[in-house]
């Protein structure tokens, strides 16, 4: 295959508007994040799998928000996959990348590194949404029950509750390989539709009748299934495949309705911790807690969950006595 027939994968979010039929969209496709996020973990298969769906949705919803600082978002359950934490972090200048990171917390010996059905690995849990604009603002909580057998389909399920916006979400994820790559990688991608109000509805005191009411509510309803048809047409490769740009997809997909496509926005790996907001993690714990965590030769020591970073620290540095031998 000559390099320049494949597309480069740059880990984007693409925003989109349907004008026509008053819809607005992210695309996005995760490789390069993607990779980073999981080679810091030994998981299985599935988990992984999990990982990249609930990473691509994070991407969407973190570029539709008007985000200052963060989204979270937060899948919990009651089965062998316990747990799956992101962040999406908003860029601090124009023209800066947004962060990511994300882990997971599982019962190994529960998991299959062969089931075909991962998202039963979760089990009956919950999924949230949580949104932090920083110093001064009161953190954002949203939360639904896992429904619909994916991530896709509970994250639909929070904006219909929640929002009250219909809302849909097409995912696709896998390792594959191109020819000159050794074993294969993980690359997932994702597409957004979100119905919005119209830009100026009609004021209700000047309709004729109530018909007219009912006609204008049966267009949004009409423009939202014409979309969602559209959306139905696409094809795993088409997202994950190297050859297809997200903006010749969602040409292909959406050219008549009144398309506009604006600047992609780039994402990139990145994780928050240090030194000090460990100290401050740790500040909660007793005495008893730091000695039960301070090794034989008088270290206590840290790892983040998301990043693998390693901390040491002196009892002291925490407040705490060294252990005696």
């Amino acid at each position: 295959m000559n390099p320049s027939d494949r597309i480069a994968w740059d880990d984007t979010v693409l925003p989109f508007q349907l004008d026509r039929a008053d819809i607005r969209g992210r695309m996005t496709r995760l490789d390069g994040v993607l990779e980073r996020i999981l080679e810091q973990h030994a998981y299985p298969a599935p988990v992984e799998a999990m990982v990249a769906e609930a990473c691509v949705l994070t991407a969407l919803i973190g570029q539709t928000i008007e985000l200052r600082w963060k989204l979270s978002l937060q899948i919990r359950g009651d089965g062998p996959l316990r747990l799956i934490a992101t962040d999406y972090f908003a860029p601090g200048k124009q023209g800066e990348p947004a962060r990511m990171r994300a882990y997971a917390s599982f019962d190994a010996g529960r998991v299959d590194a062969g089931d075909a059905t991962p998202f039963s690995l979760i089990g009956r849990g919950m999924f949230a949404i949580l949104i932090d604009q920083g110093k001064g603002t009161t953190p954002y909580q949203g939360i639904t029950r896992l429904t619909g057998g994916s991530l896709s389909s509970s994250a639909s399920t929070y904006f219909e509750h929640s929002e009250q916006l219909p809302t849909r979400f097409a995912t696709a994820m896998g390792k594959t390989r191109v020819p000159g790559e050794q074993g294969g990688r993980w690359r997932a991608s994702g597409i957004m539709i979100q119905h919005m109000p119209a830009p100026s509805a009609p004021d209700e005191s000047l309709l004729a009748a109530d018909d007219d009411i009912a006609a204008f509510s049966e267009r949004d309803a009409e423009n939202w299934r014409r979309a969602n048809i559209l959306l139905d047409t696409v094809e795993e490769m088409e997202m994950i495949g190297p050859h297809v740009s997200p903006t010749e997809l969602i040409h292909r997909l959406f050219h008549e309705e009144s398309l506009r496509i604006w600047t992609a926005q780039p994402v990139r790996f990145g994780c928050t911790c240090s030194p000090d907001k460990v100290k401050q993690a740790m500040s909660i714990y007793s005495a008893k807690d730091i000695a039960y965590m301070t090794t034989d030769d008088g270290r206590v020591t840290a790892d983040c969950q998301f990043c693998g970073a390693h901390y040491e620290f002196d009892p002291r540095e925490l407040g705490f006595e060294a252990k005696k031998g």
